[in-house]
C-alpha cells in the first residue's frame, strides 16, 4: 500500500463531477479521481477550515465513530474497476479492525476530518498506469 495526500481539488462550476488529486507522500504518481458536487463541497470545506454552524454528513459519521468509542485507522483506495474507484474503511474499536465497503469520496471525506492516513493499493496505480499508455 502507498500513502497518500490530497494534492488538489478541481472545481468546475458547469459541470456536476469535480475532481480530486491524491498525490504519493514519497513519490510523484498521482491518481486523479471524479467525485460528486456535494462530496467536493464536503472535502473542501475541511482542507479550507470552515466549520458549518451544524455537522454536515461526514461531520456526523465522525461524531458518530467517536461516540462509539472507535476510530478510523486508515482508508485504503482498494481496486479500481471498469473506471470506478472502490475504498475500504478500516476502523478499530476495543482492539478489533473492522473493515467497511465505501465510496473513496466519503472516505476520503471521512479521513480529513478523522485525520486518518489515506493509502492506495499498488495494483491501483499499475491498473490506472497501465490504462493511459
Amino acid at each position: 500500500m502507498i500513502e497518500v495526500s490530497l494534492n488538489k481539488i478541481i472545481l468546475h462550476e458547469n459541470k456536476h463531477d469535480q475532481i480530486i488529486v491524491l498525490k504519493e507522500k514519497n513519490g510523484a504518481r498521482q491518481l486523479p479521481i471524479v467525485i460528486g458536487v456535494s462530496e467536493a463541497a464536503a472535502i473542501k470545506m475541511k482542507v479550507s477550515n470552515i466549520d458549518p454552524p451544524r455537522p454536515l454528513t461526514h461531520d456526523l459519521l465522525n461524531s458518530i465513530v467517536q461516540a462509539l468509542g472507535a476510530r478510523l485507522d486508515r482508508m485504503i483506495i482498494s481496486r479500481l474497476e471498469s473506471n470506478t474507484f472502490f475504498a475500504r474503511l478500516i476502523f478499530q474499536q476495543n482492539g478489533t479492525s473492522v473493515e467497511v465497503d465505501a465510496r473513496p469520496s466519503d472516505s476520503i471525506a471521512l479521513a480529513l476530518r478523522s485525520g486518518s492516513p489515506i493509502f492506495v493499493e499498488e495494483e491501483v496505480f499499475e491498473k490506472l498506469q497501465f490504462l493511459n499508455e
